[in-house]
């Protein structure tokens, strides 16, 4: 008689102390849980041994990217259901182990283990990568980036669409009115704006991805780009995109490590999305740098992804999903200590926008364009590296609403001596 679902609902919600919110299906058919919930499908029992040797989000995130573990319904709905039922630290080892120390959580633990059957736990999946022990060399930056963005253009055409741009777009009065398109170029237009870009200007593009800033900034505003990447395909892609525009004379996409440019100074500095990789303990040097390389009154737009801040900032601990699936090394702090980071460069911060609920806008339309493509980017990527950015971004999604993270646009001053800044008195015109 099948019965593994119920059994195991009874044995995780021992565990966890609360009822399951979504419904379970096992491994033998039997099904268990509230009847009109998202469906939750234990595909097998390793999936269940996952869970018990690596418990928290990284054993649910190997379950799901091995396709041991399936959602059938909503996935935002199953996601913001399953939140908190995950340990709060999952990676805590101390955590686990007071939990143990409850008669009746140890039963049901030792129940989880008679379920699970008897084995080794499972590696984790080959898209896995591990956290090496020095952050943010030059060669370990290189490699965080090529496992990030060198997964095949192909595949990010899919999910992003005809624009290219992997960050978040800025959307209309309407929320989600218009299409993807229209709202990533009016994200560029808005970075050119509170740039201030004028014709004959140079502009560095930090982090320029598949080019299409670079490419807006001097088709629209006639400046000169320079654009750096570390990823190998993103530059061939950049590439081929300028040389289509006609913009090879203004337009130098280079494959270089931003700590290596060295040919400033630059009228303006545009860098979307990818300071997130820099790391804590190498931003203040990634400020210092950049401030170098503007001359006197130019202007640096800083677009980043925040997270809250803790009570207790010794806490913080990197997304264990994030860091082994998606972006390795990646490091996200508050706006405050980033605008703290900035001035101590010497910038002087002029405007601060939270676009928060813009980018959840985003994530959902990219959502969108994978799950119509879903065949097609397991064939392009590859079957766990396709589950791995569906749940990112569905994930992420959520995140931006609830106001568990954010982003922001950070427009900074080299500030000349005596002090001038060469803003204009009424800043928020560009928009």
């Amino acid at each position: 008689m099948a019965d593994a679902a119920p059994r195991l609902q009874s044995l995780l919600e021992q565990v966890l102390g609360v009822p399951l919110p979504v419904r379970i299906r096992a491994w033998d058919g039997s099904q268990a849980g509230p009847p009109h919930a998202p469906v939750l499908v234990v595909r097998n029992r390793r999936a269940l041994r996952r869970l018990l040797w690596k418990p928290g989000e990284l054993g649910l995130a190997r379950a799901w990217v091995a396709g041991d573990l399936e959602v059938e319904g909503d996935l935002y709905t199953a996601l913001d259901l399953m939140a908190g039922l995950v340990w709060e630290r999952g990676e805590d080892a101390r955590t686990l182990l007071q939990a143990l120390r409850e008669p009746g959580v140890r039963s049901a633990v030792a129940g989880l283990f008679r379920l699970a059957g008897p084995a080794l736990p499972p590696a984790p999946p080959p898209e896995e990568v591990r956290r090496p022990g020095h952050l943010h060399t030059r060669r370990t930056d290189r490699r965080a980036i090529s496992h990030h963005y060198d997964v095949g253009n192909d595949f990010y055409e899919l999910v992003l669409g005809p624009s290219m741009v992997y960050s978040c777009a800025y959307w209309g009065a309407a929320e989600g009115a218009g299409t993807l398109e229209d709202a990533q170029r009016d994200k560029l237009e808005l970075v050119s704006r509170k740039l201030g870009l004028r014709p004959g200007q140079r502009l560095l593009d930090v982090g320029c991805g598949w080019g299409s800033m670079a490419i807006h900034a001097a088709r629209e505003h006639g400046v000169s780009v320079v654009g750096v990447t570390l990823s190998q395909e993103q530059a061939a892609y950049a590439r081929k995109r300028v040389a289509d525009e006609g913009l090879t004379d203004r337009v130098e996409i280079r494959v270089q490590d931003y700590r290596d440019v060295d040919d400033g100074p630059y009228d303006a500095i545009s860098s979307i999305g990818m300071a997130e990789h820099v790391g804590a303990d190498r931003y203040l040097e990634y400020t210092r740098h950049l401030h170098a390389l503007l001359k006197p009154g130019g202007r640096l737009l800083n677009h980043q992804i925040a997270r809250r801040p803790h009570s207790d900032e010794t806490a913080y601990h990197v997304d264990a999903f994030i860091d082994a699936y998606v972006f390795p090394d990646g490091e996200l702090q508050p706006v405050g200590t980033t605008v703290t980071l900035l001035e101590r460069a010497g910038f002087e911060v002029r405007d601060v926008e939270s676009l928060r609920e813009h980018y959840a806008l985003t994530l959902r339309r990219w959502v969108t364009n994978l799950e119509a493509g879903r065949e097609q980017a397991a064939r392009l990527a590859g079957p766990g590296r396709a589950r791995v950015w569906l749940l990112y971004m569905a994930a992420c999604a959520l995140a931006f609403e609830h106001n568990r993270i954010g982003v922001n646009q950070v427009l900074a001053v080299r500030t000349p001596e005596p002090g001038g800044s060469g803003m204009p008195l009424r800043p928020r015109t560009w928009h």
